[in-house]
């Protein structure tokens, strides 16, 4: 089970921010507000697994430009 580290997550996090600015076609305010709730919401996580999903979630919305 890959557990990602403070740095890994931060660094998602700052990649989102970049990305939600950019949009053009889709609501910047909507989308960056969802991603700040997201990473709140994630710090209570203490669950491995369910850490590693919302990471690969992120990772592939930042690969694929869209969530899965």
């Amino acid at each position: 089970m890959f557990q990602p580290s403070k740095q890994q997550i931060l660094r998602l996090y700052k990649h989102l921010i970049r990305y939600g600015n950019q949009l053009q076609l889709t609501d910047k305010n909507y989308f960056l507000g969802r991603i700040r709730l997201e990473f709140k919401e994630g710090r209570e996580l203490r669950d491995p697994a369910q850490i590693e999903f919302n990471f690969k979630r992120g990772e592939t919305l930042l690969r694929k430009g869209r969530i899965v």
